[in-house]
């Protein structure tokens, strides 16, 4: 048992820059209040000295363990490039969970991380959602099977236009996704049709792996949409409309530009990263204003680091510039906390500290988007795991 005293507390949900104190016990928040540590003889007691205590922080889309750090080609395993269409991957059975990019990112606050396959394909497969500290992978999973990857645009245009091979355009990019959507839909019809059958011992139904995986999207299972320019973005919300998925849209670089659209559709995006040059045309329109101007349309949105295009470590560095272009403080801290939960369906168990969550947790030396601040110390599942 842990008593955190004096803290102010910024939970990003009700609490918000207070003095409070936060009991916690078998890896949850158990109390939140004035709490008297003569009620709790039993408990360590953490004296905060009214330094800001803050979720741990979420990245909501990254590759961390996939492009695993100072090893290059046989520590990659994040695009399986020989076929477009992959949804039976799955980043669990390729993290690296030893590379020392997850050390990074826990010192840095950033306790839990949604990563996966990256977008060389138009269905890349599924990702995962791990906390940063743990003995082995069993120990940091959170969500074994969190979403599958989708991706329209430049990448998988690329990678397979290079082999003469489909899709060499957005037409074929989206045609697939399409077309494999559709026999996932026919797949799951006639499975669930043969699990209901009397006398299915006399008929026989043939398992097969892809569809096996793709068709949890018609029950509910979340699909993340890569697409940066404002026509990828619409043609992947036409796919979701069409079979009426629940899905986020990823990166979206030109979101910005038609944020009454989001709004108005009520479409969920993630964005970023926005730290960095424009490297490819996609990125022409790159903006530290959008996350402003999704904010003032009500679009819901996170933002994500990509690592290792920006590393897990410096999602605040990131932060800090987009609350200079007039993102809101609070809205910031909420992008890389309760909002990255909430749009990866992991918010009951992180992203805001409130009782019954996970008790992940980061005490800042200062303002974490001060560029001098740094943990003191972070707390993942009850346990400190980093100390200064």
């Amino acid at each position: 048992m842990i008593l955190i005293k004096n803290a102010l507390l910024v939970g990003m949900k009700d609490i918000n820059y207070e003095i409070r104190d936060i009991l916690v016990e078998d890896a949850t928040i158990q109390a939140i209040g004035t709490l008297d540590q003569k009620d709790y003889p039993d408990a360590t007691v953490i004296d905060a000295e009214g330094k800001m205590l803050t979720p741990g922080l979420v990245d909501p889309h990254c590759h961390i363990g996939m492009m695993e750090e100072a090893i290059g080609t046989e520590g990659r395993d994040v695009n399986e490039m020989t076929n477009p269409v992959y949804p039976e991957l799955r980043a669990i059975d390729a993290i690296k969970y030893q590379d020392s990019a997850f050390q990074d990112a826990l010192q840095a606050g950033v306790t839990t991380v949604v990563t996966g396959p990256g977008s060389a394909n138009v269905i890349g497969g599924v990702f995962s959602v791990l906390k940063t500290h743990g003995k082995t992978l069993d120990d940091m999973i959170l969500k074994e099977e969190s979403c599958m990857k989708m991706a329209l645009g430049e990448n998988p245009k690329r990678v397979y236009g290079a082999k003469n091979q489909a899709p060499t355009t957005r037409m074929a990019s989206a045609a697939l996704i399409r077309e494999n959507l559709i026999k996932a839909r026919d797949y799951k019809a006639k499975k669930e049709a043969y699990l209901a059958s009397e006398d299915k011992d006399k008929k026989t139904f043939e398992m097969n792996m892809k569809m096996e995986s793709l068709m949890r999207v018609f029950d509910g299972f979340p699909v993340k949409i890569h697409a940066h320019q404002q026509d990828d973005i619409l043609t992947a919300m036409r796919i979701v409309k069409e079979f009426n998925l629940h899905a986020t849209i990823e990166h979206a670089t030109e979101g910005h530009l038609i944020a009454d659209y989001l709004a108005k559709h009520q479409q969920a995006v993630i964005l970023g990263p926005t730290l960095g040059s424009k490297s490819k045309y996609e990125l022409r329109n790159k903006t530290f204003d959008a996350a402003k101007i999704l904010s003032d349309h009500g679009v819901l949105f996170a933002i994500m680091t990509d690592h290792p295009v920006i590393e897990a470590q410096y999602a605040l560095t990131q932060l800090g510039l987009f609350v200079r272009h007039g993102l809101p403080e609070l809205e910031a801290l909420r992008a890389v906390t309760y909002y990255a939960a909430k749009v990866n369906e992991i918010d009951d168990r992180v992203g805001s500290i409130e009782v019954g969550k996970d008790a992940d947790m980061v005490l800042w030396s200062d303002h974490p988007l001060h560029y001098l601040s740094r943990p003191l110390w972070v707390m993942v599942n009850g346990t400190i795991a980093f100390k200064q």
